[in-house]
């Protein structure tokens, strides 16, 4: 529990800004998806406290924390912002090789669709 108490720290002492254990942190407080599932963003406010889960192996787990009396409502989604998703998701579903769509994202290891990555694994049709 010795790990738990350094990341404790109200008044941001050592860490900079108020710390908190992970599910700890006062009401008031929310990280970004907490606001999202809300309705809200942080609308440009500084992050006002963190949350530190312990790890062994790497550095701790960090969430910012920002006021929900400060949050504003999330911009709603318009006409040109839907189709510039579109296109970008449409992008991303194309293989460069085959020019076609593939229904799926095109995994960045590979760069190119299944069919294209793997033709000798291609099952044949039977005759």
């Amino acid at each position: 529990m010795a790990a738990w108490g350094k990341c404790f720290d109200p008044t941001g002492a050592r860490h900079g800004i108020p710390t908190y254990p992970w599910r700890c942190a006062p009401d008031g407080l929310a990280t970004r998806r907490q606001l999202r599932a809300r309705g809200l963003r942080p609308g440009g406010q500084p992050v006002a406290a963190q949350v530190l889960r312990p790890r062994y192996r790497r550095g701790p787990l960090v969430a910012y924390l920002y006021r929900l009396d400060k949050a504003k409502p999330v911009r709603p989604m318009t006409e040109a912002k839907r189709r510039a998703l579109a296109c970008a998701m449409r992008a991303r579903r194309t293989c460069p090789q085959c020019r076609n769509d593939a229904g799926y994202v095109i995994p960045a290891t590979l760069g190119v669709c299944f069919p294209c990555a793997y033709p000798d694994d291609q099952v044949q049709e039977k005759e």
